[in-house]
């Protein structure tokens, strides 16, 4: 491990929380501001800005020959956001989940998902599968942008007169500026932070000889989530829980819209996709997608026994892609036990309580 790799990821993690407060402060005050409600801007400006980074190692990899550095980065950036930022930050402060992500968002996320996987099973990932991705994320942001502005806050009474408008729309505009300022530098260090720890942490891993597919399933996915990861936490921590929630959803959505449809686009022939990926980890990204709906589900609301049982379950997903990128003995016994058990166990439990609280619920409404 040399110093300059140490220093990198030094220097990227003080970026990141630096940005990341920057980007909430910004984002916050903005949608106060605009009379939007936090999870709208979550799910739309800061999901766009902490995707940044996925976007630009994915199409960077992509027209420099690494297509599983793509790929890998963007489903596991994907998978680590769920267990792993979710997970911390409602570790941090159980997280409230608006009906509009349980209806909407979160099963958008979802069919995405299961569109990637479908995308992939020929092995690549097209030009024109990366338009239809594109024009998915477009239609989607068209909706959200429409229903956002139909639910804006009126303009205060006070404003009512010529004078009081003309002074109000001119401090709202000032006031826009400055958020959209404190916005732009957030994103600004977001990437270089982002950028420094996935450039020193490849290094280390390249020095041991990682594959680009495993790289980008760990190294660079945790590197590129980072932002999503200081940007949730130091959300929660202020208090904006739609906001944190709001921008995992939005990021993975964009992840896949933006950053695998327009990597797909720019890429000489598409992108290629590896049958370990297709095999494994595109499943997972869906299945993890789909664990977050009935957590979601049951008391509006992701709390910290929730957030532990992410963490653990994104740590033995990571050990076994690890034992499997290495060929160790214990592979096979790890993916067994994990495949076989603790994954069915944990689904078979998911349903059960998102039962038991439909169960609550309607019992409640007869009383």
């Amino acid at each position: 491990m040399s110093l300059v790799s140490v220093l990198l990821l030094l220097a990227g993690f003080v970026l990141l929380v630096g940005g990341g407060e920057a980007l909430v402060r910004g984002a916050a005050s903005l949608a106060r501001t605009l009379g939007m409600s936090a999870l709208v801007v979550g799910l739309t400006v800061v999901s766009f800005a902490t995707s940044s980074p996925e976007l630009a190692v994915s199409a960077g990899s992509a027209l420099t020959g690494s297509p599983g550095l793509a790929v890998g980065n963007v489903v596991g950036s994907n998978i680590a956001n769920i267990l792993l930022v979710l997970g911390v930050a409602a570790i941090v402060v159980p997280l409230a989940v608006t009906h509009r992500l349980v209806r909407t968002d979160i099963p958008v996320m979802v069919g995405m998902s299961v569109l990637a996987l479908l995308l992939s099973l020929d092995g690549t990932i097209s030009t024109t599968d990366g338009v239809l991705l594109l024009g998915l994320l477009a239609a989607y942001l068209a909706v959200t942008t429409i229903v956002a502005r139909r639910a804006q806050t009126d303009l205060p009474r006070e404003a009512a007169d010529d004078d009081s408008l003309a002074r109000f729309r001119t401090s709202r505009a000032r006031s826009v500026g400055i958020d959209v300022a404190l916005v732009a530098v957030g994103v600004a260090l977001l990437v270089v932070g982002a950028r420094f720890l996935v450039d020193g942490a490849t290094q280390i891993a390249s020095a041991f000889g990682v594959s680009d597919l495993v790289i980008g399933l760990t190294v660079v996915a945790i590197g590129t989530s980072l932002p999503e990861l200081a940007t949730s936490v130091i959300a929660v921590r202020r208090g904006e829980q739609e906001m944190a929630v709001g921008n995992i959803v939005g990021s993975n959505i964009f992840n896949i819209g933006a950053v695998l449809g327009l990597t797909a686009v720019v890429a000489p022939g598409g992108i290629d996709v590896a049958p370990a990926a297709v095999n494994l980890d595109l499943p997972v990204m869906i299945a993890v997608a789909l664990v977050l709906l009935p957590v979601a589900f049951t008391g509006q609301a992701i709390v910290r026994w929730e957030g532990v049982l992410f963490v653990v379950l994104y740590l033995t997903y990571l050990a076994y892609v690890l034992l499997a990128a290495t060929d160790h003995d214990a592979q096979g016994p790890f993916g067994g036990a994990m495949f076989g058990f603790v994954l069915p166990v944990t689904a078979v439990w998911l349903v059960a309580l998102a039962a038991y609280e439909l169960g609550l619920r309607r019992g409640r409404r007869q009383v």
